[in-house]
């Protein structure tokens, strides 16, 4: 029996324009296999195994949808621990051992990426028998990736002497290399790529961690000590929690520790970490094209295409990637996807909606669509799932025309109760108190027009709310 702990925390920068700030590639469909997120498959890989229920690990920002992505999947968890900022996977597990743990209970914990590719899933669950075996007598294992070529953007484990029952003492963590060094690593067959995965007991990880950066270990701590918990999430102490150094669990603790073991792992692991990587792991045409949407490629070879909006064609194409969303393109050489993470910077820096959201943005109602959007208007497409509501809210800045669609919708505009359907319309103006709800058996959708000066979402004064957002 162990406890998974998945670390969905990351922002997936190098995957823009899909994955944005505030809807990060864990939480994609992203191999081209209809079989639910990265997220959802992380989890679904280890349902034929015996463990207890998974401890999240993930942003404040992103708490909705890792509470709505389990519901779909139907998928149990423990409570989510929100961290109120990042700061890497060495306090993040550190808050995961210290939960797992207030109970006076020791579990083993399998830490894993929300968002990495297993092809052999046999493969990778024969891999966690043998690291149960030595988490269990008190090592830290970490999982290393059996190398197919020489690969430059991973860091390296170099392996020791093999030991009982399977894996090796580590010699040394090895930085991403050099070209010429990677092919030496590849050519030895003693380097495993380092997959930030790990095992072990909670208590041995808090021990070491102790030993090796008791700073982290004190402020996780005392940023535990103060979290606020609800029925579904533990929100971290920012203050805290803000005082924890920002460094990876190799960094913290596996460089360090004498107890460390790698146990190889050769399973058809891919990071996805970027948009070529989405192209290795296919499925690929005739002309070894990843294609996916509404795509005419014509003399196009070794290319990723993909159109999530309208027709994408392409002519006399080689080497590129094209991903197509519907505020943005992006057209790349499929060996510079590594550079994607500089176009995020710039648009970082010059404050772009682009950086932060798509058009469709969810919410734990539901989501919205922005369709159009001019100087003192906004047009959006509102779907409200089955039993769910918006906050009771105002603006000032703003009134809104709301035209169902389809479905059930319960308003309270002011001191009026409304029950609208199909074809139906109301008006709320500026300054008026006022809520949405379904309370039907189907989604709700219907058209938002708003008109008025300002049109920021930040225009919303809450007054009550469900979802525990009156203070953002």
């Amino acid at each position: 029996m162990f406890t998974p702990v998945i670390l969905a925390g990351g922002n997936g920068s190098r995957l823009w324009p899909l994955s944005r700030q505030s809807f990060p590639k864990q939480f994609l469909a992203l191999d081209g296999q209809d079989q639910g997120t990265m997220f959802q498959r992380t989890l679904a890989r280890l349902q034929v195994l015996e463990h207890a229920p998974a401890l999240v690990v993930s942003n404040e920002n992103h708490r909705f949808i890792v509470a709505e992505q389990l519901r779909v999947a139907k998928m149990g968890s423990r409570r989510i621990i929100l961290e109120p900022l990042a700061r890497n996977t060495g306090p993040a597990i550190a808050l995961a051992a210290l939960e797992a743990t207030a109970d006076g209970s020791d579990p083993i914990l399998l830490v894993l990426a929300a968002d990495h590719h297993i092809d052999n899933e046999e493969s990778f669950r024969q891999a966690l028998s043998v690291a149960q075996v030595h988490a269990e007598a008190g090592r830290l294992v970490t999982f290393g990736i059996t190398p197919t070529h020489a690969e430059t953007g991973f860091g390296y484990i170099h392996c020791g002497a093999a030991v009982e029952q399977g894996g090796f003492a580590i010699a040394a963590f090895k930085e991403k290399p050099s070209p010429v060094m990677a092919e030496q690593y590849l050519a030895s067959g003693a380097y495993l790529w380092n997959s930030g995965m790990f095992m072990f007991r909670a208590s041995v990880f808090l021990a070491e961690l102790q030993q090796h950066r008791p700073d982290i270990l004190a402020a996780c701590r005392v940023a535990m000590d103060h979290a606020e918990a609800d029925s579904h999430f533990l929100h971290v102490q920012a203050e805290q929690f803000a005082l924890c150094a920002d460094e990876s669990v190799d960094y913290a603790v596996m460089e360090h520790t004498a107890a460390g073991l790698v146990v190889p792992l050769d399973a058809g692991w891919n990071d996805l970490g970027s948009w070529s990587a989405i192209w290795d792991v296919g499925p690929h045409d005739a002309n070894a094209n990843r294609l996916e949407g509404d795509v005419i490629a014509i003399d196009t070879y070794n290319c990723l295409v993909q159109s999530h909006h309208r027709l994408v064609a392409t002519v006399g194409l080689e080497e590129l990637i094209v991903i197509e969303t519907k505020d943005a393109v992006l057209v790349a050489n499929k060996h510079d996807s590594q550079r994607v993470k500089d176009v995020v910077k710039r648009l970082q820096a010059e404050e772009r909606e682009e950086f932060v959201s798509h058009p469709l943005v969810n919410r734990p109602w539901g989501h919205y669509d922005t369709v159009d959007k001019g100087e003192r208007y906004q047009v959006k497409r509102i779907s409200v799932l089955p039993g769910e509501c918006l906050s009771l809210q105002l603006h000032y800045h703003r009134a809104e025309h709301w035209i169902v669609v389809s479905g059930t919708a319960k308003v309270i505009c002011g001191d009026i109760e409304l029950i609208l359907s199909e074809n139906q319309s109301t008006y709320i103006p500026l300054g008026v108190k006022h809520s949405l709800a379904n309370p039907g058996k189907v989604p709700l959708e219907l058209i938002e027009v708003q008109s008025g000066v300002y049109l920021g979402e930040d225009d919303i004064v809450r007054f009550e709310d469900r979802y525990g957002r009156l203070a953002k």
